[in-house]
């Protein structure tokens, strides 16, 4: 609670005052700062946004409120309307759309610890069973490998093996076409076996 130097209270007496303002009191001959703020009565145009405010004194802005009438000027209709414990709530809601089967936008971003993405990637069935995390150079390397995500050191290691004998040019009679192949077996091989996922 503030207080000045002889420890008395300095806060607002009132809620809402605005101390130093500088507007007058909006009533004509006031001399006192206008420090509450009172809705504007002032026609706006549709779309035009918010009314201004009208500032005035304590005394005025205490008689503005003890005059104002939320229900002035509506038909009866009109006050029965807004009086229903669920006025406002009958309007449909926008859905959201435009998702679909993509990830939300904001799952490209850089993400190491791997906190927002493997939720998205468990919900879409894209895990491994035993929650180790799988970055995108291991989901590429996995496909070159055609593995699962869910495969294990054993099946990448048996697998490796299968596809060096597949591509060895000393396996299969000295046909050097398949060596691009072999370099990326060989090349996804090296980041698996040290990635955290097969750890």
């Amino acid at each position: 609670m503030a207080a000045d130097k002889e420890g008395k209270n300095t806060r607002a007496r009132f809620h809402g005052r605005v101390e130093g303002v500088g507007e007058p009191c909006a009533v004509s001959g006031c001399p006192e700062p206008g420090e509450f703020r009172a809705p504007s009565r002032e026609a706006r145009a549709p779309g035009a946004g918010p009314r201004p405010f009208r500032w005035m004194c304590l005394e005025h802005v205490r008689a503005f409120n003890s005059r104002y009438n939320f229900f002035d000027g509506m038909t009866v209709d009109e006050i029965h309307l807004a009086q229903r414990p669920y006025a406002g709530w009958e309007r449909e809601t926008r859905a959201f759309s435009g998702t679909g089967d993509r990830g939300p936008r904001w799952a490209d971003f850089a993400d190491p610890l791997d906190a927002i993405a493997a939720r998205l990637r468990q919900e879409r069935g894209e895990g491994r069973a035993d929650g180790k995390p799988l970055s995108a150079q291991d989901r590429t390397s996995l496909k070159v490998l055609g593995l699962e995500a869910d495969a294990d050191r054993t099946a990448l290691r048996r697998r490796y093996s299968e596809l060096v004998r597949r591509y060895h040019p000393d396996r299969n009679g000295g046909d050097r076409s398949h060596e691009e192949a072999l370099q990326k077996v060989i090349a996804a091989y090296q980041h698996l076996r040290r990635a955290a996922a097969f750890a």
